[in-house]
């Protein structure tokens, strides 16, 4: 038996002597098992045999390996421990170093917050090529296209909400670490969040009805399974062999797997359980479903999507869990058949027949158009007769996730694309070919009444080019503002003399006027709109997403406007409109103060007119 000691640490040390004496127990009990079970056999027992029908079916059980790009982050932090027995038998164990853990994460998190995988920039890059694409659908796509330019400078994030961190970690048998593994995670994470100008929106619960934001967007979700990819078995032989790759049981060595994820709130919102049953599972009745619960993904998670749709799960959580990965492509390489022991599969039929629906909806890429998905992923699980489960979900177009592993070779990341210019068309960013003559310039710094009277002008879904000052508040800042109205005290001036836009920033770099700010969900404000409007404040409303009926009806009889701003390009707004931005009140919020901007030539859409008219009234289950 060989052993490293360098770097390893008492803590090492102790796991691995602890998983070498399990492994000696399991020689033990497998060739203990195997002799009493040959002992005991009799006629009875082969007529029994005949009856067992035991199958294991792995139920996530891939027909292909994953092609993934790798990066190589370092060759340090792992080493090979290999065992040596009697009978000629040996097994190789991969000792990882706690720092491997560390760099792996923080590598991860910060790539995702700033880089896009090569396929979906494509798929950004084909609605401009697309001659059946809406103007709008290609206006969101090369914003989107030009967000990612910004991004892949990693200074600013592709996105204000830099997410909640999820990272699934799959762990071979024979791999040892010092057994904190979920803490070095962890650490990992908060290195990303701290350093980087990424935004901590997770908040801890003090009480029940108390929050706090933990300044460091922990905790993370982390989520670690065993696994033997590589083989490992207490009763392997040295002379199996893997013909795939020509590699002897004795060649292997145990890897580390990850998943790395960053799930923002606006699209882990739209995350939908339904609880159905057996008469949902024929074609008519499936179309009929789909075609009402895909309107309630609404246009607030920044579409297009990467739509994901799991119908059954042996429960609702496993449903949700496969929703999330579907949306990330990760069960790509799943079977398109299903079988009787009741194996996972892909529908890639249904798959293009709800494509199909989302185009046809005319809902597009935000603003009206064919683009509403990407594209689509189904999935069909095994389910209780009693019970039919139905997840639909998605990930927007910041679509963050990166595959990880720790091998013998190293500590690898996926390779994201950090040269995403070449996405884009022949038309130079910022050239007055890429200006559309159509747009109404609006001056923001007017008194409102003016704006107002601007506004009315323009019918709904007329594009806005926005220059002037903009009061930022959100969730906290709502409510806050609320308790005053409660109390029969005014809204503050200057949510009367300007537009209110909902939104939250991420951390501003060093020699730039603004952190990553785009918008946030508009919905959530809702329930303020009319009595904020009575009192003379958000009468020009600036988010993402569509509102309910009763901001529509507010608007109408208080002679408001709901404008919709682009979701998903939170960097380029940043780096091209956003000029100054200062705190007006409450900074303890840290990015849910009330914030003061200036803009100039901030992109926006009508939305919500002063006569009643909703641009997305037509899609609205209401």
């Amino acid at each position: 038996m060989l052993f490293a000691r360098r770097g390893g640490g008492k803590g090492l040390k102790n796991a691995f002597e602890d998983t070498l004496r399990t492994r000696q127990l399991l020689l033990h009990f497998s060739s203990s098992a195997s002799f009493s079970s040959s002992k005991s056999r009799s006629s009875d027992d082969d007529a029994a045999n005949t009856k067992d029908s035991f199958r294991y079916q792995k139920l996530f059980d891939y027909e292909t390996k994953r092609k993934t790009p790798w990066k190589k982050l370092t060759s340090e932090y792992v080493s090979v421990v290999e065992l040596s027995e009697g009978g000629g038998r040996k097994q190789k164990f991969l000792k990882i170093e706690p720092e491997a853990l560390r760099v792996l994460s923080e590598a991860a998190m910060i790539d995702i917050a700033h880089l896009l995988r090569p396929g979906h920039l494509q798929q950004l890059r084909n609605i401009l090529d697309d001659t059946e694409a809406s103007k709008n659908d290609k206006f969101v796509a090369l914003e989107l296209l030009k967000n990612a330019c910004v991004a892949a400078g990693k200074v600013l994030p592709g996105c204000q909400d830099t997410g909640t961190a999820i990272v699934a970690g799959y762990r071979d048998m024979g791999v040892l670490t010092d057994g904190n593994d979920e803490a070095l995670i962890s650490r990992g994470v908060y290195d990303a969040y701290v350093k980087r100008n990424l935004r901590y929106s997770q908040v801890a619960a003090t009480t029940m009805y108390e929050e706090k934001n933990t300044g460091s967007n922990l905790p993370a979700q982390i989520d670690l399974y065993a696994t033997n990819s590589s083989g490992f078995s207490a009763s392997s032989s040295s002379k199996s062999s893997d013909k795939s790759n020509n590699t002897t049981e004795e060649d292997k060595v145990p890897e580390y797997h990850f998943h790395f994820m960053a799930k923002g709130g606006g699209s882990a919102n739209k995350t939908f359980l339904f609880q159905e049953t057996k008469a949902l599972l024929n074609p008519t009745r499936m179309k009929s479903f789909l075609e009402e619960k895909i309107k309630l993904l609404g246009t607030s998670a920044c579409p297009p999507y990467h739509l994901a749709l799991v119908v059954g799960g042996l429960s609702a959580e496993q449903n949700l869990k496969t929703v999330k990965m579907a949306s990330a492509r990760y069960y790509d390489t799943l079977p398109t058949t299903g079988n009787a022991y009741g194996r996972a599969f892909r529908d890639v039929d249904l798959e293009q027949q709800v494509l199909q629906i989302t185009r046809e909806m005319g809902i597009g890429a935000q603003f009206g158009g064919k683009y509403f998905c990407h594209d689509v992923r189904v999935i069909r699980l095994p389910r209780h007769g009693a019970s039919c489960p139905v997840g639909l979900g998605v990930s927007c177009s910041a679509d963050r996730q990166a595959h990880g592993k720790i091998t013998k070779d190293g500590v690898f990341i996926e390779q994201l694309e950090d040269d995403p210019a070449h996405y884009l068309p022949e038309i130079k960013m910022g050239s007055e070919s890429d200006k559309s003559n159509d747009v109404v310039k609006v001056d923001l710094n007017q008194p409102m009444a003016e704006v107002l009277k601007t506004l009315s002008k323009c019918p709904v879904a007329t594009r806005l080019s926005l220059s002037g000052s903009l009061i930022v508040a959100r969730d906290i800042a709502h409510a806050k503002l609320q308790e005053r109205l409660n109390k029969g005290e005014p809204l503050p001036q200057y949510m009367k003399d300007h537009p209110v836009y909902y939104a939250g920033p991420a951390k501003t770099p060093e020699g730039k006027a603004s952190g990553s700010f785009g918008p946030t969900t508009a919905g959530r404000m809702d329930a303020y709109v009319d009595a904020f409007q009575k009192a003379g404040g958000s009468m020009i409303m600036l988010a993402k997403g569509n509102r309910s009926n009763k901001v529509t009806r507010a608007c109408k009889e208080n002679g408001g406007f709901y404008l919709g701003s682009v979701g998903g390009p939170a960097a380029i707004l940043a780096e091209t409109n956003i000029k100054k931005v200062q705190v007006q009140e409450f900074p303890e919020l840290g990015m849910e103060a009330i914030w003061k901007i200036d803009v100039v030539d901030f992109p926006a859409f009508v939305v919500v007119d002063d006569k009643g008219n909703d641009f997305f009234k037509k899609w609205s289950p209401e």
